[in-house]
Order: C-alpha cells, then structure tokens, then sequence
C-alpha cells in the first residue's frame, strides 16, 4: 500500500511586488497552515517523505505543518519540478518516488493539485483550496503503477474554522 497526501499552499500574499515564486504568506495563510496542522497531528501517523515545491509559499506552508507533525528534517527535500501548474511534473515526481517510501506527502500549486486530486481520487473535488489536503491510499507496491486510488482524507482549513 502507499499513501499520497498532496497539500496545496496556504493563502499567499500579493502586499509586495514580488516575483511569484518569491511570494509569502499572508496572516490567514500562517493561520491556516497551523490549523491544518494540529488536525493533521491527529489523523496522520507516519509520513517517510516529504516533497515541497521550492516556492517560498509552499516551503513556508510545508514548514508550519511539518512543526506540528514533528517531522524529521531529514526527509523533506526541496524539489523545484514542484512549481507546476498543470500537473505533469507533479506526476513525474510521484512516480519517481522510491519504493521504500509508503506514505508521502507533497507541498505545491493549483490547478495541478486539484486534476491530480481528481485523476487519482476516488472522490471529485472542484477545487483544492489553499491549505487543503487530499490524502489517497493505493493498492500498489511501487509508486511507478499509481492509478486510481481510494480518498482516505480531506480536510480544509474552512472545516476547522
């Protein structure tokens, strides 16, 4: 079994003219990234890989939740094929992942984690929101055979609010 967990960034700010890669968080986004992540305190038991997109919003949004995981630093990389919009790289990153790893997480951007939430889901989705997370487990032993799985998770941060 492996289990994805794909997790959108939490809301950005667009106060500073910024190249968008270099965006940070605003308020509601620090907020909502925490909140997301004492729920997920509860609700996840073990994560052996962490991936976030390089962008300052997503590796913000990654650290904030991995805090209150208590995750090892030492498996969370940076993968810069993560800022990706349409979900191809995304994709290829997933499937790359190595065999040891069942249970991953990843940090990154809409409109490629919604058609992946929806691609891989057994739950449609309209949108992913900022902060929100999709958890599906796959009946599968390497993560070069992912296809549709089963929704484990969804949360969002207006559920918790």
């Amino acid at each position: 079994m492996k289990t994805l967990y794909i997790i959108r960034h939490a809301k950005s700010s667009w106060e500073f003219d910024l190249d968008d890669h270099k965006r940070p968080l605003n308020n509601r986004g620090l907020k909502d990234a925490d909140l997301i992540g004492k729920e997920l305190k509860n609700r996840i038991n073990t994560i052996d890989k962490v991936i976030s997109s390089d962008a300052e919003r997503a590796k913000s949004t990654a650290k904030i939740i991995l805090d209150n995981l208590e995750v090892d630093d030492a498996i969370f990389n940076l993968e810069p094929k993560l800022y990706d919009f349409n979900g191809h790289q995304v994709i290829e990153v997933i499937k790359n992942c190595d065999d040891k790893v069942n249970a991953l997480m990843v940090f990154g951007h809409n409109h490629a984690f919604t058609s992946i939430a929806n691609l891989y889901g057994s739950e449609m989705i309209d949108n992913l929101p900022t902060a929100g997370v999709i958890g599906i487990q796959f009946d599968i032993d390497s993560w070069k055979d992912v296809s549709v799985g089963k929704n484990i998770l969804t949360l969002f941060p207006k559920d918790l609010r």
